[in-house]
């Protein structure tokens, strides 16, 4: 039985290689529109429903993205900028319960997540190679974490969350 926590599965790192790197870009590109599409005619019912028991609803998903997003392009800016700069972690589920997202529409946070990522993925295909290895600190995880991983995990991220919505919407026969 598939795990509706990870649809695609737990990120898992990868070596450094260009072949990755164009396909992880690529995901980083594309992002905005795969979400967009996965929410295509969804009703104000359907957006309320939890993509699993306990989760949270495709509203919730849907601003949690580039809420986390906008996370993840500022910490690629600091770790381009200064020497492993410890980064602020959020409280992503306090975050979900928030008035914006409940208040704004979803269509508000699509536009958002196509603003960032045009200029996100501009940034990512032009990182010098050695600068990949560049690194922040993450004090929750105690650990340096490369921009190489950074980049992998928020590449993983975004297919992880349209797959909760696509995946919903096969199981509910939307």
């Amino acid at each position: 039985m598939e795990d509706l926590r990870y649809p695609i599965g737990k990120f898992e790192p990868q070596p450094f290689s260009i072949e990755q790197l164009k396909r992880w870009a690529d995901d980083i590109r594309y992002l905005p529109d795969l979400l967009e599409n996965a929410i295509l005619n969804l009703d104000e019912a359907q957006l309320q429903t939890p993509y699993r028991d306990g989760g949270w609803t495709i509203q919730q998903v849907v601003h949690h993205v580039p809420d986390s997003h906008m996370t993840a392009y500022i910490r690629f800016k600091l770790a381009l900028t200064e020497d492993n700069p410890t980064i602020k972690p959020y409280d992503e589920a306090a975050w979900a319960l928030l008035p914006d997202v409940e208040n704004i529409p979803i269509n508000i946070s699509i536009t958002l997540l196509h603003a960032l990522h045009n200029r996100w993925h501009n940034l990512v295909i032009n990182i010098k190679d050695e600068d990949w290895n560049r690194t922040v600190f993450h004090p929750e995880h105690n650990k340096e974490i490369s921009l190489w991983n950074l980049l992998g995990m928020y590449a993983w991220h975004g297919k992880h969350h349209v797959m909760h919505v696509v995946r919903l919407r096969e199981r509910m026969n939307w």
